[in-house]
């Protein structure tokens, strides 16, 4: 049977309205309605899920960018997965670049990992190098990110998992390169690799793996038909509904 993709739109700190927001959601929703093939998860502001909660179809999915690890108590400015369930969010990004640049570290993230998908949350665990060397330590730090941020997350749970690579040198106007489909075939593999380390070789290939970086309508083809993914993080162009259901639409014809 053919794997759905799954292209998720994180909005990060935008917009600044829930009015705005509620128009970028119903674009979305109205531009992908037609579309069987691919998953679209949609993951804004956690003040705006609450309102956008209401307008869900069969055709959107909700998510979040972050999520605590605890289930309630002392945590100020934190969000439990107990308070999401009741707008029916199925998805939580987690260990993205940003929040780890904040401090995050992979023992933290592996935590909130366990929590969500003990919760039956779908996580989408992001992991990705800061720079590339000539001496390819990068795989190595890459290698350790996925196994600590996995550390002690059973077989049995990983139904719920996927992984995004996002190769922080390569993201927004301080990227200092960029990957090719190519280049992102290779690590693909090598992820696979890593988690075939972890559990077994059926278990790695059956995980959706999506990539994350300056994705726009121009380069997601490439991405998908040539890097071995099965879908895309999107930034930028997720706050676009013209750009954004382009990018769906091409998944959902691959």
């Amino acid at each position: 049977m053919k794997q759905k993709k799954l292209i998720v739109g994180n909005w990060k700190m935008n917009p600044q309205t829930g009015a705005v927001a509620g128009k970028i959601f119903d674009g979305i929703k109205k531009g992908i309605v037609t579309f069987k093939n691919t998953d679209v998860a949609m993951c804004p502001p956690v003040i705006f899920i609450p309102e956008l909660s209401k307008k869900l179809s069969a055709a959107t999915i909700l998510g979040v960018q972050n999520v605590s690890a605890s289930k309630e108590g002392a945590f100020t400015g934190e969000i439990s997965i107990g308070m999401l369930a009741q707008f029916k969010v199925k998805y939580v990004i987690l260990g993205h670049s940003e929040r780890r640049e904040m401090g995050e570290t992979d023992f933290m993230i592996s935590k909130k990992v366990e929590s969500a998908l003990n919760a039956k949350l779908s996580v989408i665990l992001c992991v990705g190098e800061k720079e590339r060397d000539e001496e390819c330590t990068y795989l190595e730090m890459l290698r350790l990110q996925i196994e600590n941020s996995l550390l002690n997350i059973p077989k049995g749970l990983l139904s719920k998992l996927v992984i995004a690579y996002e190769p922080v040198w390569a993201i927004g106007e301080k990227a200092t390169g960029r990957i090719d489909p190519a280049g992102l075939l290779e690590i693909v593999i090598f992820i696979r690799k890593v988690l075939s380390g972890i559990y077994d070789q059926e278990t790695a290939h059956s995980l959706k793996i999506l990539y994350g970086g300056s994705v726009d309508e121009k380069n997601s083809e490439g991405f998908m038909k040539e890097g071995g993914v099965a879908g895309l993080l999107v930034g930028r162009a997720s706050l676009n509904p013209k750009k954004f259901i382009e990018i769906v639409k091409i998944a959902e014809n691959l």
